[in-house]
C-alpha cells in the first residue's frame, strides 16, 4: 500500500475516533486543530472530511463543519494492500469512458467505481477534479460527478489543441543543440520503428504503446508547466484511440509508423520546412482515425 494513502485510513480512522463522543450538531474544531492534533497536513484533514460528508457523518458549508451523524463501525476504512497506482487509474477510467461504453450526462458513483477501480474513494475524488479542467467530467450541483462524454466536438478541440502543442514541440527539437539528448531519443525511436515495421504482421498491436512513447518524447522536449498536465491527457486518449477500431488496424498502423520515420527523418536533418510538413500530415491522420472510431461508434 502507498505511504500516502497509508497515512490517509490512518487519520481518517483516527478522526471517527475524535467524532464519536460528539454529540449530532456537534460544532467540529478548525481545520488547523485537527491537524496539529492528527498530525497530517490540512490537505489529508479536507480530504478525509470530504470523505466523511459523502457517507453522511459531517456536514460541510464554508468553513463550518458539523456533525450530522455518530460514526459506526462500517464507516471505518479497512486495511488494503491491493489497490491501483493513479497511472493505472489514469488509463482504466480513459478506457472505461473512452471505449463508449458508458453514455454522456451518466452520473458517477465514486463510491462504486472506487471499487471497481481498486482505488480509494478520495483518490478517485482527487483524479475526477484533475480531469474537471479537460472537459470530461463535472461537479454536480448536489454534490458527485457527472460524465460529460466523449463526443465529436471534443474530439475535434482536442485535435487542434494537440496540433498547437506538438508544432510548437516540432520547432523546438530542430533548434536543441547536437548535443543534447533529445537526439539520441530519436534515434533509439527510428530504430524501433523499423524493428516494428518489419514485425508488423504479427506485431501490429505494439504500435500503440510505440505511438504514445514517441509523442511523449517530443513533447518532453518542451518544458511547460501550462500544457504538461494537458499533454499527458492528450497522449492518454490518442494512445487509447488506436484500440478502438480494429477494422483495418494493421494497415492504420504500418501506416502510422511510416508517418513517425517521416517526422523523425526531417527532424534528423534539421529540415524545418519536411518536419512541419510531416508533422502536420501525422496529426490530420490521427484527427480523422480518432473521428473515425466515432462514426464507427455511432457518435457523430
Amino acid at each position: 500500500m502507498a505511504r500516502t494513502d497509508t497515512r490517509f485510513r490512518t487519520a481518517y480512522n483516527q478522526l471517527l475516533d475524535l467524532l464519536a463522543p460528539l454529540p449530532v450538531g456537534e460544532a467540529l474544531r478548525p481545520e488547523t486543530q485537527l491537524s496539529e492534533t492528527l498530525r497530517v497536513s490540512r490537505t489529508v484533514v479536507r480530504a478525509a472530511l470530504r470523505r466523511m460528508e459523502e457517507a453522511g457523518i459531517v456536514t460541510i458549508e464554508g468553513r463550518s463543519k458539523s456533525l450530522l451523524r455518530a460514526p459506526m463501525p462500517p464507516d471505518r476504512l479497512p486495511e488494503r494492500d491491493d489497490y491501483i497506482t493513479l497511472r493505472e487509474l489514469e488509463g482504466r477510467f480513459l478506457d472505461w469512458v473512452l471505449r463508449f461504453d458508458v453514455p454522456a450526462d451518466t452520473p458517477l458513483n465514486v463510491a462504486q467505481l472506487a471499487k471497481q477501480f481498486s482505488v480509494p474513494p478520495h483518490m478517485l475524488q482527487e483524479f475526477l477534479a484533475s480531469l474537471g479542467q479537460f472537459g470530461l467530467v463535472e461537479r454536480r450541483a448536489r454534490g458527485g460527478w457527472r460524465l460529460l462524454g466523449f463526443t465529436a466536438e471534443y474530439a475535434v478541440e482536442l485535435s487542434e489543441f494537440r496540433s498547437l502543442l506538438e508544432m510548437n514541440a516540432v520547432q523546438n527539437v530542430i533548434a536543441r543543440p547536437d548535443n543534447d539528448p533529445i537526439w539520441g531519443q530519436l534515434a533509439t525511436l527510428r530504430a524501433r520503428h523499423h524493428s516494428l515495421m518489419r514485425r508488423i504482421e504479427t506485431d501490429f498491436h505494439d504500435f500503440s504503446r510505440l505511438d504514445e512513447e514517441f509523442h511523449a518524447t517530443l513533447n518532453a522536449v518542451v518544458r511547460n508547466r501550462f500544457v504538461s498536465d494537458f499533454q499527458k491527457v492528450i497522449s492518454l486518449i490518442f494512445h487509447y484511440h488506436y484500440q478502438w477500431d480494429k477494422q483495418l488496424e494493421r494497415d492504420r498502423n504500418e501506416a502510422a509508423i511510416g508517418e513517425h520515420l517521416a517526422i523523425i527523418a526531417a527532424l534528423e536533418s534539421r529540415d524545418t520546412k519536411a518536419a512541419t510538413a510531416a508533422a502536420r500530415t501525422h496529426l490530420l491522420t490521427s484527427k480523422e482515425t480518432l473521428l473515425g472510431s466515432l462514426r464507427g461508434n455511432r457518435l457523430v
